[in-house]
């Protein structure tokens, strides 16, 4: 058994635990890696747990506290979560907003007349979006896309063997 006088600290104030700077902290982490030091002998020297050394030597290895030391801001594992999560979301947003402006752009280039309908229903026809998105974008109903192009006359097909007139649907 090793004898020593345990070291009885008093702390003033009202604070309740001794607070530890990063730099100490690694100090005291760097005196547990010297020869001939074991985490037990280094605790008991500064007045702290083995436990807690561990977890300052864990915390150490994964980069913790150099991103402490170098003052950067330490972001929670949710946070960060969180704001991927956001970041995705507005790429998201980005995109359908994309298309939108594509869907317009085209539209320019076929509005004839002042009627969104007939021409929402060519830039459905040209078959480059989803009918739900060019509805939204013109603000027109999609039942009466759909039903107007269902009464839409099908281009005819000339078949190949007999030169007749077949309508696809």
């Amino acid at each position: 058994m090793t004898s020593h006088s345990p070291k009885i600290e008093f702390l003033s104030g009202p604070e309740r635990r001794r607070r530890w700077s990063t730099a100490e902290k690694l100090a005291i982490i760097q005196e547990t890696y010297e020869p001939d030091a074991t985490v037990s002998i280094v605790a008991r020297r500064y007045g702290i747990q083995p436990n807690q050394l561990f977890t300052w030597r864990k915390l150490a290895t994964q980069g913790a506290l150099t991103a402490t030391a170098a003052e950067d801001d330490v972001v929670p594992a949710s946070e960060y979560r969180a704001l991927q999560n956001h970041a995705k979301e507005l790429q998201r947003l980005l995109g359908k907003k994309t298309m939108e402006g594509e869907i317009l752009k085209e539209a320019l280039e076929i509005a004839a007349g002042p009627k969104k309908t007939p021409v929402a229903l060519a830039v459905i026809a040209e078959g480059k979006f989803p009918m739900t998105a060019v509805c939204e974008t013109f603000g027109v109903a999609r039942s009466n896309m759909v039903e107007r192009v269902r009464q839409r006359p099908s281009k005819p097909v000339v078949g190949r063997r007999s030169g007749m007139m077949i309508s696809s649907t």
